[in-house]
């Protein structure tokens, strides 16, 4: 089975660790392949990311993708415009409003942490149906839950559970990443997947969560390169 981690930080974005550093361990760990997640700051910043993952990817056999992550509205147009130069549109959740704005927009594909410093899921079953009909991924962030303290982790866990539960319902696609800051946060894939199934998803689905669901999600990141992509199963002929 192939697995991928969608949502790992380098420090091209708030972490500790290289490119290069990231590929060794997702290698080790068994990945398949990983997606870092980073700020976009100009086009000359996005060229350096790239030019750092072709010189990991020469050296490690595992498959790395570059994502962009929005934290406000104006960021989410504004990599929309350039959805193609890059593999995963992520939106940084917790706030409502752009929990709201990420399953409404169908270039997004993963919604992180939509729990993120509230007391509610910050989702309901309209944004979920949302999410479904845009295929936009509600994410489990592992780093999430791992760093939090004994009463914030027990809302944590019951909003992510509520919010894995509701998915499934409406069949909207859940993700689960280790969100690491460093190599060292890096997880075994039966572990992420172990917290899946805890937090809801039968075993097949949570396995599907760490390999199917992300592998749709970057092949249809690489079709939305190709010059003819219109829309979701839509080319120019």
């Amino acid at each position: 089975m192939k697995f991928y981690d969608l949502h790992v930080h380098s420090s091209f974005s708030g972490g500790e660790s290289s490119v290069e550093q990231l590929a060794e361990v997702a290698h080790l760990l068994g990945y398949r392949g990983f997606c870092f997640s980073a700020h976009y700051e100009g086009d000359s910043r996005v060229k350096k990311i790239q030019s750092d993952i072709e010189r990991a990817r020469s050296k490690f056999p595992v498959e790395i993708y570059l994502g962009l992550e929005a934290r406000e509205r104006k960021d989410v147009e504004r990599l929309r415009q350039i959805r193609r130069r890059f593999d995963i549109l992520l939106v940084r959740g917790g706030d409502l409003e752009m929990n709201r704005l990420a399953v409404e927009t169908p270039e997004v594909d993963i919604l992180t942490h939509p729990e993120l410093n509230r007391n509610d899921t910050g989702l309901n079953d309209t944004l979920l149906r949302m999410a479904a009909k845009n295929n936009v991924a509600i994410e489990i962030n592992f780093r999430e839950i791992l760093n939090s303290s004994r009463s914030t982790r027990a809302k944590i866990l019951r909003n992510v559970s509520q919010n894995v539960i509701m998915a499934r319902k409406v069949k909207a696609p859940v993700v689960v990443c280790s969100g690491a800051l460093s190599h060292y946060e890096m997880k075994d894939p039966m572990v992420l997947v172990s917290l899946a199934n805890v937090l809801g998803l039968e075993m097949k689905d949570a396995k599907a969560a760490l390999s199917s669901v992300p592998e749709a999600g970057l092949k249809e990141s690489a079709e939305r390169k190709d010059d003819r992509w219109v829309m979701p199963g839509v080319r120019e002929v």
